[in-house]
């Protein structure tokens, strides 16, 4: 029986660490090493969806491991060999009911 198993994906969080002269922020990123996040083609339904809410084309939804404390709301993620740009809300499910060892989904966008 082969087991279900994620792929490492690199995270780039932001923080800010100053302001410029005419009081803009300034930020830093850091790339972050994500382990075990299931990548998957969004469906037909993520597609239209995220269409019609966002105007953005989801090509993949990532399942995020239960314990993450990162945020991926409006991100770059590094995966096969390419950027990509989370967009819309992390929906999350409730730890306890979920019998894998995921529990959050974000989709993402082709980035540049």
């Amino acid at each position: 029986m082969a087991l279900i198993k994620g792929i490492n994906v690199i995270l780039v969080e932001i923080t800010e660490i100053g302001k410029d002269p005419f009081g803009q922020p300034i930020y830093d990123e850091t790339e972050t090493l994500i382990e075990n996040v299931l990548v998957s083609p969004s469906t037909t339904t993520e597609i239209l969806d995220s269409h019609d809410l966002y105007g953005k084309k989801a090509v993949y939804t990532l399942a995020i491991p239960k314990g993450d404390d990162h945020d991926w709301e409006d991100r770059k993620i590094k995966f096969f060999d390419q950027v990509w740009h989370s967009f819309g809300f992390v929906t999350q499910g409730i730890d306890e009911n979920i019998p894998l060892s995921w529990n959050k989904k974000v989709m993402v966008e082709r980035y540049g």
